[in-house]
């Protein structure tokens, strides 16, 4: 299951992708696939025909996890 991601690398533009697993504490790389903007657009310094991509650690400032469709789903009760 790929887990949606929001990669913040260092002096460009955060990044949207998947990926099949969080990175260990010692990783050296992050695989992304499906790389995009936020909006969705392609990523300008890619080719158009790119579907994974390898990112060093070193150029990484901090990833989000975005929610995923079973998060979306939980239901939490409120008070009226």
């Amino acid at each position: 299951m790929a887990i949606s991601v929001l990669v913040h690398l260092t002096n460009e533009d955060s990044v949207l992708g998947e990926v099949e697993a969080l990175p260990a504490v010692d990783a050296n790389y992050l695989t992304v696939a499906n790389p995009r903007r936020r909006d969705g657009k392609d990523l300008p310094y890619l080719q158009p025909n790119v579907s994974t991509v390898i990112w060093t650690i070193q150029r990484i400032s901090f990833i989000e996890v975005m929610p995923g469709e079973e998060q979306e789903k939980l239901v939490t009760f409120v008070r009226e």
